[in-house]
């Protein structure tokens, strides 16, 4: 008797350390019941009260729903399809999804959990982690590896990929759409005369010009060098070319801090055929550069 009591204050002791440890994880703690009628609540939560801003536990203890009302519309088919698959296969639950907070904000929420069978349905116990710096962090990666670093322009890889998804849907319903290359006339000139430094300003300056004057669905990338792209989706080549001529007349007529008209572009321009790989659209676009050139140079050109 003497000794239970002596241990009820180490056991006291230990609970409060648990309850401070639990309350200052970056994440929460809990079990999720799933009855075999479909109900679902949290028979337990401890940890980050920032995680679920705005609704009582007490409320969660009772039904979820408080909680997975908040989760994207998108997101949450998974989840539920997620919490499906691992109460029949005994598999952990490990997923995430967009939580919408009191003040609009949209947070990332990573969960991974581990199911229990029992008679009347599936107990999980599990962790739930904000995970959106990391999302944001990744997404910034991403965007970084797709971008131009002088330009802000897309790069080479991002306008393949997109290239690539743009045929794709065009082999699949038949839309139109078409591609333009377009290339700094005399480039080295301008670089040897008013040297690098300005030759990157006129880069950036022409990127600029490309976005403001083409449309938002168009996407307009650097290849590389003074070399230029645009993807134009659901445009035909009767469409695309007074687009690349416009661009073509706003660039000559820019003066890009010297007399306008020294700074022009050739463009060639091609459209899609239905069947055409990516390399056999670039070729033919390229020809029409070509062509542009040879005729000149300032000027738009297409291919058959």
């Amino acid at each position: 008797m003497f000794s239970d009591m002596k241990a009820l204050p180490e056991t006291k002791e230990s609970l409060e350390q648990l309850k401070r440890m639990t309350e200052r994880i970056p994440g929460m703690i809990f079990q999720f019941y799933r009855s075999a009628a479909g109900r679902m609540w949290f028979p337990y939560l401890a940890g980050s009260a920032t995680l679920i801003r705005g609704v009582e536990r007490r409320l969660l203890a009772d039904n979820a729903h408080h909680a997975f009302e908040r989760i994207d519309a998108e997101d949450f088919p998974r989840l539920m399809t997620a919490i499906e698959r691992s109460a029949k296969t005994h598999n952990p639950l490990a997923t995430q999804f967009r939580l919408r907070q009191p003040d609009g904000e949209v947070h990332w929420i990573a969960v991974r959990a581990q199911p229990e069978s029992l008679s009347g349905g599936t107990l999980w116990h599990g962790l739930m982690v904000d995970i959106s710096e990391q999302v944001a962090y990744q997404a910034h990666l991403r965007e970084l590896s797709d971008t131009d670093e002088l330009t802000g322009l897309a790069n080479r890889r991002k306008l393949m990929a997109r290239l690539d998804e743009e045929i794709s849907l065009s082999n699949r319903h038949g839309t139109p759409l078409s591609l333009m290359l377009i290339d700094l006339d005399h480039f080295k000139r301008i670089n040897d005369t008013w040297g690098h430094l300005y030759g990157d300003q006129v880069l950036t300056d022409l990127a600029t010009l490309c976005t403001n004057t083409l449309r938002e669905e168009d996407l307009v990338a650097r290849l590389g060098g003074e070399e230029f792209a645009v993807l134009l989706p659901l445009t035909p080549l009767s469409r695309c070319q007074p687009l690349a001529e416009r661009l073509r007349k706003y660039i000559a007529e820019h003066d890009f801090g010297i007399t306008p008209g020294r700074v022009t572009v050739s463009i060639g321009v091609a459209e899609h055929r239905v069947g055409e790989s990516r390399e056999v659209l670039i070729e033919r676009a390229d020809r029409g550069l070509y062509a542009a050139k040879h005729a000149g140079r300032n000027r738009v050109a297409g291919s058959e």
